[in-house]
């Protein structure tokens, strides 16, 4: 089976061109090809001689794979389900598919992506963790999500939010990061994207390789009840994450910010805002609150409007700038929570 290129980074594609007898400089002009480019053929690469190009070909693809399905919600949000060759635990290669979710706004288009298909971390409210582990998308099959969407020349923000814990497939994560950020790539700032995480141990090495903004999973300050509903808290509770990015410095460009899903009668008491304000003290951070939509099985309701305005301005008020995160998508299952692909495959 040929490698796809795409997902590679530029020291990746040297290696390439000189094992198969091409100077070094070839792998330069093919990283240009494929993330300036977004060439769908090696044989569009007009600056690589015929016969290099024919050797890569041997070997290689560009590894782009058209999306299987496209849903469009009432408010323009669409939902894309791509094919990966996903890699399990034990690095055996399994075909299966992942939900992408491109949310148009006015002069912003961001683009949610999946790094896992399904998810480790098992949160109660979260239809992804009902699936279950099935596999780790590998850079590649990352990129390919913004690779081969149909409106990628009006990407302006991307987050890793949608299918799987990214701390939990780091190194595919790292690689695809690089890949968007790097000038021989597709030279966006860090700045334009948000990699999310409930937090766990492998958060540091994040922080302290990758200059992207950074959002927790929070959904409660309380440790009985998050561990409850997380079942991450027990091995890295919220009040250590905290105690990690007080480590770090947030009040240049680089983000933190916290999502908070506002479930009626749960989470959202002046109990809690009262802990967030504390456990958040000094650091400079937002908070994003989130609507719940509900999923089957799930004895948990979502908060109304006047509580969640509550606790917004009671946190405002108290230093953390907080907004009130706009639902879309929910009518084709795109919005928080609810992507899932369990017993679809490709």
């Amino acid at each position: 089976m040929k490698e796809p290129l795409i997902g590679k980074t530029l020291e990746e594609l040297k290696d390439i061109a000189t094992s198969l007898g091409m100077p070094k400089f070839t792998g330069g002009q093919i990283a240009k090809w494929l993330y300036s480019d977004h060439v769908m053929s090696i044989d569009d690469m007009t600056n690589i001689s015929k016969v290099n190009r024919q050797k890569l070909s041997e070997q290689f693809t560009i590894g782009a794979m058209p999306f299987k399905e496209e849903l469009t919600s009432r408010d323009g949000t669409k939902k894309y389900l791509f094919p990966v060759s996903c890699k399990d635990d034990n690095g055996e290669g399994h075909n299966k598919c992942v939900e992408s979710v491109y949310i148009p706004d006015k002069d912003r288009a961001t683009l949610c992506i999946s790094c896992q298909v399904g998810c480790k971390m098992n949160c109660l409210f979260c239809q992804t963790g009902k699936q279950g582990y099935e596999g780790s998308l590998t850079a590649s099959d990352i990129i390919n999500q913004i690779y081969s969407l149909p409106d990628q020349d009006k990407l302006t923000n991307i987050v890793f939010m949608g299918q799987g814990e990214p701390m939990d497939n780091l190194d595919a994560v790292m690689k695809a990061t690089e890949v968007l950020t790097a000038e021989w790539g597709y030279a966006w700032s860090p700045r334009r994207i948000t990699v999310s995480s409930v937090g766990t141990p492998k958060l540091k090495y994040f922080l302290d390789n990758s200059e992207c903004h950074v959002a927790i999973s929070m959904h409660t300050p309380i440790h009985e009840q998050r561990a409850q509903m997380m079942p991450a808290e027990k091995m890295f509770p919220i009040k250590d994450v905290v105690e990690l990015l007080r480590r770090y410095d947030f009040s240049g460009q680089r983000r933190l910010s916290f999502e908070y899903i506002v479930f009626n009668n749960f989470n959202d008491t002046m109990t809690h805002a009262r802990e967030i304000v504390k456990l958040l003290e000094g650091l400079d951070c937002r908070m994003n609150l989130i609507r719940f939509h509900q999923i089957p099985g799930i004895d948990l309701k979502a908060s109304d409007e006047k509580k969640m305005e509550r606790l917004r301005d009671y946190l405002t008020a108290h230093g953390i700038f907080t907004t009130i995160r706009a639902s879309r998508g929910q009518d084709i299952f795109a919005a928080c929570g609810l992507l899932s692909t369990k017993d679809r495959q490709i």
